[in-house]
């Protein structure tokens, strides 16, 4: 993968987990939360409707956790940006390890809240971090 290819990537990783994080941050409000709700619903499987999101300390952590997961991605596009072409090795291993301690935590988090499901779904973000920039580090 050339470094025209990593840098697309690693943008595109960004603007996903800034998306993510503000879809997250947007269900702390009730009218903004189905779509949150029903993901949550998802890794809860089955779907049915048991996941409400409605407690008031659950919109806050999700308010809480949204605006962290979105301005991670804003710092992401900024090593992928203004770091990765001067230092490629330099923005590999900040990107990579901030990556792969998310990864253990959301993981093992997601698995003692009994959702086993986010941790499989977490491998999609590493893998798209995480290849482009191996070879770098």
């Amino acid at each position: 993968m050339n470094q025209t290819i990593t840098l697309r990537w690693l943008r595109f990783g960004s603007a996903l987990t800034i998306a993510f994080g503000i879809l997250i941050a947007a269900s702390s409000s009730p009218i903004a939360a189905a779509p949150t709700q029903f993901l949550a619903d998802l890794i809860f499987f089955p779907i049915d409707d048991a996941q409400t999101l409605a407690a008031p300390e659950t919109r806050l952590m999700s308010a809480i956790s949204g605006s962290v997961m979105a301005g991670w991605g804003v710092l992401l596009w900024l090593l992928s940006t203004h770091v990765f072409p001067k230092d490629q090795a330099l923005a590999a291993k900040l990107i990579i390890t901030s990556i792969i301690t998310w990864f253990v935590v959301d993981s093992t988090g997601s698995l003692l809240a009994g959702a086993p499901i986010n941790a499989v779904i977490n491998v999609s973000f590493l893998l798209i971090f995480c290849v482009p920039l191996w070879r770098y580090r």
